[in-house]
């Protein structure tokens, strides 16, 4: 990582609060409420109720600044801010929708940052006569998150190509509603492909605690860590929980339970270097007096090392095989999706860098761990990809945090960036 290029102290002091930023915070304590749960986040899966009444919302703000709405067909949601007509657009955004339980800010906060820049920009525009090389379309995602629909960056895989829009349209939650039954409803489902891109930028939330520990005030994405995902599905038989002999029961939730332990121990052989986790189970038939016969679980692998993945990815499957045997059960072993070390171009860090510069903004080169729709984009057009700090490294957590000065911080320097691309400050 590289050192911030000034001291937070040696730096001068942000300016007071515009009345742009004061809309902001306003337009984003108003999102919050969208979904909000009892302990302050939020609940806002792929086409729930909340979310489909915040991208109404959004909606509604996009279209009074004078925004055209469109929908692609997967869903998801763009607001195009077009000065040259025919020319390719500069895609800058995140996600809206969220965990079951979540923080408010994941996601969201890129959201509604990208909808302000746009404002700002096209205002400037307005009164300066100005006319840009490239476009504007603010995004809004469909599905980043994967917690009702697998996998996760479902839209923008889609519109980079790199899942098949009938598969994605085909995908069902747990209830059996697929992605396209739950959003023929909402009048969501275009029939395009979406605005051409020329490049794209996202600010997001860290979701770890670097920014914070080092009293940073942005981080400049440089690469994404590796990272294998899998959907394993453990059987074995439906037996009677007292009265089945120990030695007769092949039990699919010892076998899993024996995955998420391996996955953990895995980790612990690369401290600091590998992260495992296993987030979802779904445990047939889930009655208190049955071994359950059918689970399956959602397994992943993460490294900023390629050959630390490479070997894990070796011993976790090492260990499947003996877990089989244990617990006599069998693994059915799905590769869900996958992602490699691979960098953000370097003259879109380097703009950003300018721009925090000029802006006073500490700053500091750092990679990603958690997955975002701009690791697709990175591999479509040039892509810029800003953090600002998350308290305590808090996140997909209802007491996620960040304070109003880094998220108005992080507004300022993304209208700093997209005006860069939009001038073509960078070659596509």
């Amino acid at each position: 990582m590289k050192s911030t290029t000034a001291s937070a102290q040696a730096l001068p002091p942000q300016p007071a609060l515009s009345p742009a930023d004061e809309a902001f915070l306003e337009d984003f304590a108003t999102m919050s409420a969208f979904g909000a749960t009892a302990s302050g986040g939020v609940d806002r899966q792929a086409a729930s109720v909340a979310d489909v009444s915040q991208r109404q919302w959004f909606a509604e703000r996009l279209e009074a600044h004078g925004l055209r709405v469109e929908y692609d067909r997967i869903g998801n949601q763009f607001g195009l801010l077009e000065r040259v007509p025919g020319a390719p657009f500069v895609v800058v955004g995140s996600h809206m929708d969220s965990q079951p339980t979540a923080g408010r800010f994941d996601g969201a906060y890129g959201v509604l940052a990208a909808a302000h820049a746009a404002f700002r920009l096209a205002g400037e525009w307005e009164r300066s006569g100005e006319v840009p090389r490239f476009n504007i379309a603010v995004v809004n995602w469909f599905n980043e998150e994967g917690s009702r629909f697998v996998p996760s960056m479902m839209g923008s895989s889609v519109f980079t190509g790199k899942l098949p829009l009938d598969k994605a349209l085909a995908t069902c939650d747990r209830d059996g509603v697929s992605v396209r039954e739950a959003l023929e409803p909402t009048g969501f489902l275009g029939d395009g492909d979406g605005p051409t891109a020329a490049f794209c930028a996202e600010i997001h939330i860290e979701q770890g605690r670097n920014l914070e520990n080092s009293g940073t005030t942005i981080g400049l994405v440089t690469s994404s860590w590796a990272a294998n995902k899998y959907e394993f599905v453990v059987n074995g038989d439906q037996a009677h929980s007292g009265a089945t002999l120990m030695e007769d029961r092949r039990d699919a939730l010892l076998g899993a339970s024996l995955l998420v332990v391996a996955a953990r121990e895995i980790a612990d052989r690369f401290p600091g270097v590998l992260h495992t986790s296993v987030g979802q189970l779904d445990v047939y038939p889930n009655s208190p007096v049955v071994v359950a016969s059918r689970v399956s679980l959602l397994l992943d692998l993460r490294s900023a090392d390629e050959s630390v993945l490479r070997l894990a990815d070796e011993l976790l499957h090492t260990r499947i095989e003996e877990i089989e045997a244990t617990a006599r059960v069998t693994v059915e072993r799905h590769h869900s999706h996958s992602w490699g070390v691979t960098p953000y171009q370097r003259e879109g860090v380097e703009l950003a860098r300018r721009g925090a510069e000029r802006l006073g903004l500490s700053h500091t080169d750092i990679m990603t761990v958690a997955g975002h729709d701009s690791i697709n984009m990175k591999d479509l057009v040039p892509t810029v990809m800003l953090f600002v700090p998350s308290s305590e490294g808090i996140s997909h957590n209802e007491f996620e945090f960040t304070t109003d000065e880094d998220m108005v911080a992080g507004l300022r320097l993304l209208t700093e960036v997209v005006r860069g691309l939009a001038a073509g400050e960078i070659t596509g």
